[in-house]
């Protein structure tokens, strides 16, 4: 389920706080599957992306702390308007709740 960290996710110095997950979202298609070349304005945003950093954890009512479902390499699917969009040397990443992922997949 987890794939092997790029060069971006080793150079990322981020540590979200409590539930927090940092995302790079993935490439967006430039072609149709029919081979239909599609301009950037056309396109949409992937709600796809690859884990980069998390969390310690969800604080419960009695101080426990629970740890996230969710690992660095993940490769995630997240609901369209999650998280919050910030820029670090030129790339642009995704800083969300764990709640906002929907589904992991290999």
């Amino acid at each position: 389920m987890a794939k092997k960290a790029d060069k971006a996710s080793v150079d990322l110095k981020l540590a979200p706080l409590g539930d927090r997950v940092v995302v790079k979202r993935a490439a967006a298609e430039k072609k149709t599957v029919g081979g239909i070349v599609l301009p950037e304005s056309a396109t949409d945003k992937p709600q796809r992306g690859e884990i980069l950093a998390v969390g310690e954890g969800h604080t419960k009512n009695n101080g426990l702390k629970v740890a996230l479902t969710v690992r660095p390499g993940d490769l995630v699917v997240f609901s369209s308007y999650a998280g919050d969009e910030f820029k670090v040397n030129e790339e642009t990443y995704l800083l969300m709740r764990e709640s906002d992922i929907l589904a992991v997949y290999a």
